[in-house]
């Protein structure tokens, strides 16, 4: 209980509601999506080239990144790739970089490459060539792809993106057995970028850089950072950086997390709110044996996400053994979908402080309970208009929740608890 007073009453710097109060009204007018954004098909055609993103303290730098389609837009991280189970894939390669690029597609199978010339971890696409590589999707689950040509450069400057396989069970499963159904999913893509590094591409000074001096400074989620994790999918205000992260849910759905270590660091990603079971790595389902289900799958409420691993885990939240009644029900009030019911029409443990006493954060609604508003002091900013309860969610490794130092930022957003009542698109 304790926990969730501290997150929805915390009280936040102006520099905070400055820098989150727009995205909010925005982002909670034009909801969240139930299912991963990203591209679907057997066959696609990627290309590497350079741009820049915009980070959440308002810097631009350049990144290599690949295109979906000749005309289209780089991006940071690469495409989302949506496959299913069993499925044949062929993704052809053009290469508009000064130095030849590939892909390595880490937990598939049967992959070939066509085209190109050999490279060390596979076939590569010289500067203004092309390269064609065909693998079967034949396990379900998350995985990254990424460059395998001069990788500590080109993963760096943004040559990486996630694919997701679906099962044969169908797309609110995460894997072939029943205890991995879900509700809603989210992708947390997690990457570091050492800037120094991108200056010096950006003026011709690759062949200095100096990899063991990697020191990084910014840090993001589906290549954002926050704030800019909040804004919408497909903002028109940061082109090259499509994908949000902004995880809603209703109390008793479960939420899928598939977390992706892309960076050189390893990543302790929290969830406040509750522990997470972790149910596979790397694509394999954590299970004694085949057709067990997940029956070796691990609570924990730090995702640790090493570099180059996936996770999927579970999250499920109904406010159980709170001690209380979060909808501030009566004792005969009938109960909501998934209620706790030991805790139905439990008060309020806690009297609230006078206005005078109490220190508003953005996201508090002015009530206690689930889907409650009440009224706040004139002049008190304030988010949350649909009385959800937010959960801060971001690396336990605090130096990664700024950006270039500056709070709020890096690898860091908000998960909502919303009321059953309020649609979540």
């Amino acid at each position: 209980m304790n926990r969730l007073i501290k997150t929805i009453l915390k009280p936040y710097s102006l520099l905070s509601v400055v820098a989150v109060a727009l995205l909010f009204v925005l982002v909670l007018h034009q909801g969240a999506l139930a299912k991963i954004e990203g591209i679907s098909g057997s066959a696609f055609h990627f290309v590497a080239k350079s741009g820049f993103i915009t980070t959440g303290d308002g810097n631009r730098v350049l990144i290599w990144g690949f295109a979906n389609g000749q005309d289209g837009t780089v991006q940071y991280p690469g495409p989302t790739l949506i496959l299913e189970e069993g499925q044949e894939v062929t993704i052809t390669l053009t290469n508009e970089l000064d130095e030849p690029a590939s892909i390595v597609f880490p937990g598939q199978v049967r992959v070939t490459a066509t085209g190109g010339k050999v490279g060390l971890l596979t076939r590569e696409a010289p500067p203004g060539g092309t390269v064609v590589y065909h693998f079967t999707a034949e396990h379900p689950g998350t995985f990254l792809y990424h460059s395998g040509s001069n990788p500590s450069l080109q993963v760096e400057m943004g040559l990486f993106g996630a694919i997701i396989v679906r099962p044969q069970m169908g797309d609110n499963y995460a894997y072939n057995s029943e205890e991995t159904k879900f509700d809603r999913e989210y992708l947390f893509l997690l990457s570091d970028m050492d800037v120094r590094i991108h200056e010096r591409v950006a003026f011709g000074l690759k062949d200095t850089v100096d990899n063991t001096t990697f020191f990084p400074t910014y840090w993001f989620i589906n290549g954002r950072n926050a704030p800019d994790t909040m804004s919408p999918a497909f903002a028109s205000w940061l082109p090259t950086q499509p994908y949000n992260c902004l995880p809603r849910m209703h109390p008793g759905e479960k939420m899928l997390m598939r977390v992706i270590g892309a960076g050189r660091d390893l990543h302790p990603y929290h969830c406040h709110g509750n522990n997470a079971y972790v149910i596979a790595r790397d694509g394999r389902l954590l299970e004694s044996a085949p057709g067990k289900g997940p029956d070796m799958k691990v609570s924990m409420f730090t995702i640790p996400a090493a570099p180059g691993q996936t996770v999927d885990a579970i999250f499920e939240w109904t406010g159980a053994n709170l001690g209380w009644d979060i909808y501030g029900h009566a004792k005969s009030d009938p109960m909501e979908p998934n209620e706790y019911a030991p805790d139905h029409g439990k008060p309020f443990p806690v009297t609230i402080p006078g206005p005078d006493d109490i220190a508003y954060g953005d996201f508090y609604s002015g009530s206690p309970f689930l889907g409650n508003s009440e009224p706040v002091p004139p002049g008190i900013p304030r988010l949350n208009q649909n009385g959800g309860f937010f959960y801060m969610w971001h690396s336990h490794n605090e130096k990664e929740m700024v950006n270039y130092g500056i709070f709020p930022g890096g690898i860091m957003t908000m998960m909502i608890i919303e009321h059953p009542s309020v649609p979540i698109e």
